[in-house]
């Protein structure tokens, strides 16, 4: 249903780069002891929302978190209440980003609200609802998770959301129909 609200245009011109940005979360998720908070799946999620709107912020970032936990580890509830938490970011910053530059500062805003946010709706619930958890150990391991995933989402969002949104997201030559044109056989 989602997908359909999605024009086919966005998504034949830009499939593209939401690979670019899938694979790049994807690999960047996959490093070694990296902690599970240190990620780039918002900082690509808000430039994403941002150029292309609502249902692509939430597809996004809702097929992030799924294909992450069906690659590595088992799909249970908590990829379920995650990846709609995540999703509901990128609809929160379609409409956020709706009149704002691309510049680091508003990016970095997002980051913050938007952590604080989705860590309180999922590291508060996901432990006292599915592992029996009391609210006080959710709240006190939830503490210095959520300062990890500030410090990383603030950095990728400084950092790669603004070259993400200049060099793919407005980069014409990345699109389906500059790729098809690259490899059409030359009418002489």
């Amino acid at each position: 249903m989602i997908l359909i609200i999605f024009t086919m245009d966005n998504i034949q011109k830009n499939w593209f780069k939401y690979i670019i940005g899938f694979i790049a979360c994807l690999l960047i998720r996959l490093v070694p002891f990296r902690p599970p908070n240190i990620e780039p799946v918002l900082a690509t999620q808000m430039p994403f929302s941002k150029a292309y709107g609502k249902q692509a912020g939430f597809l996004f970032a809702f097929f992030s978190i799924v294909l992450y936990d069906a690659l590595t580890t088992h799909v249970g509830m908590w990829t379920f209440v995650t990846a709609i938490a995540y999703g509901l970011l990128g609809l929160w910053a379609s409409v956020y980003f709706k009149n704002k530059n691309n510049n680091s500062w508003n990016y970095a805003k997002f980051a913050v609200i938007g952590t604080l946010a989705y860590d309180v709706v999922t590291g508060l619930s996901v432990g006292p609802l599915f592992f029996h958890q009391s609210f006080m150990e959710a709240l006190t391991g939830q503490i210095p998770f959520t300062a990890l995933h500030l410090i990383g989402n603030v950095g990728f969002a400084v950092v790669f959301s603004p070259l993400l949104y200049k060099y793919v997201i407005k980069n014409k030559n990345l699109e389906s129909t500059s790729l098809i044109a690259i490899f059409r056989p030359k009418q002489v």
